[in-house]
């Protein structure tokens, strides 16, 4: 996702829709989450909210999980570890394709042999044919966007606390949405459309706050994907302690909550010194 909207001159708004497209194909045409009523994480999602086929619900969280933690947050973070980097491609165009060759033959084979190789589930060719075509306008959909937005008038840029409670407290709100209210008997149409809203108003704040992404710092950026991944550091201890009434085995999400809480911390150092390096005046001569 990075090298395409590297060569493409993009920004980070391809980027999310590029990391939507991503959701959409891991979980629509590999693991076909999206459709079979019986995938394992599922629970009251494979009834609530399944309509013609297609559980709804569960697709629009996942996809807007994928979009933001699986692409958006990781690409994040590795480019702030990594600041003289942050322009440069990390593959060559031949290993590119042979990337993308890999990925193809993994989607293949998740579509071919999931949940279970004996008994793989397959989508209806109508839900394999507009998974495909939603893919392919996202993709150029991410080509065609504007690399960056217009410049607004700003006065001063919100303190990195504020943007650190926006990214916990939004993903608090996403998780309550997807997979708190369909244990309720709310309509899964009013949970999806509570569920467009928290992304589409976190994101009107970060826009607001960042002036479009162009008056923000480094560690601004920070904080919002510290903030948002602290909830799972939270919860990790949680997961743990659930562990024996768990069909999944979480035995040492405790010890993963901490490394990746030290991790964090770490970098956020890094951060500030140098941004007082970079603030630093020298004394003239």
């Amino acid at each position: 996702m990075r090298e395409l909207i590297l060569k493409w001159r993009k920004g980070w708004l391809s980027l999310f829709v590029l990391g939507t497209a991503y959701g959409i194909v891991e979980e629509g045409l590999m693991c076909k989450s999206f459709f079979d009523p019986n995938w394992h994480d599922l629970g009251p999602l494979g009834t609530y909210g399944r309509w013609v086929g297609v559980n709804w619900v569960w697709a629009q969280g996942l996809t807007v999980y994928h979009a933001t933690f699986s692409i958006a947050i990781p690409i994040l973070l590795v480019e702030l570890a990594f600041p003289e980097e942050r322009k440069r491609s990390w593959v060559s165009d031949e290993w590119l394709k042979i990337v993308g060759l890999f990925f193809v033959l993994d989607i293949v084979f998740g579509f071919c042999c999931f949940p279970k190789p004996e008994t793989p589930y397959y989508p209806s060719p109508l839900h394999v044919a507009g998974t495909v075509l939603v893919v392919g306008v996202l993709v150029w959909l991410a080509k065609v966007l504007p690399s960056t937005l217009p410049i607004p008038l700003l006065s001063q840029v919100p303190s990195e606390r504020k943007f650190a409670v926006l990214g916990f407290t939004s993903t608090v709100a996403f998780f309550v949405v997807f997979w708190g209210l369909p244990n309720t008997n709310l309509p899964p149409l009013v949970t999806m459309v509570l569920g467009a809203l928290v992304p589409l108003i976190s994101a009107r704040f970060v826009m607001r706050w960042s002036g479009n992404g162009h008056r923000w710092s480094d560690t601004h950026r920070f904080a919002l994907a510290f903030g948002a991944l602290s909830f799972f550091i939270a919860l990790a201890p949680l997961q743990e302690l659930s562990n024996p009434i768990r069909p999944d085995n979480t035995a040492g999400m405790s010890l993963v909550g901490l490394v990746a809480l030290i991790g964090l911390v770490w970098q956020w150092r890094r951060l500030v010194q140098w941004r007082g390096s970079s603030q630093r005046v020298l004394p003239s001569k």
